[in-house]
């Protein structure tokens, strides 16, 4: 695809987006609902980089 397509594209959906979440002309709670799922992920994160330095942890005892 052409770079100059890419980031016209990648410019455009941004701009939807953002522009969705901030006026809410649907009526769906866009942000809101971007803003729970984020929250969530963070928490995900959290635990898996908690288990990964268990693993870490547990591997530089063996070794």
């Amino acid at each position: 695809m052409n770079k100059w397509l890419e980031i016209i594209l990648g410019l455009i959906l941004v701009i939807v987006a953002i522009y969705a979440w901030i006026t809410n002309p649907w009526g769906l709670n866009l942000g809101e609902a971007a803003l729970a799922f984020l929250k969530g992920g963070i928490v995900w994160f959290v635990i898996l980089i908690g288990l990964l330095f268990l693993m870490l942890g547990i591997s530089d005892l063996k070794g």
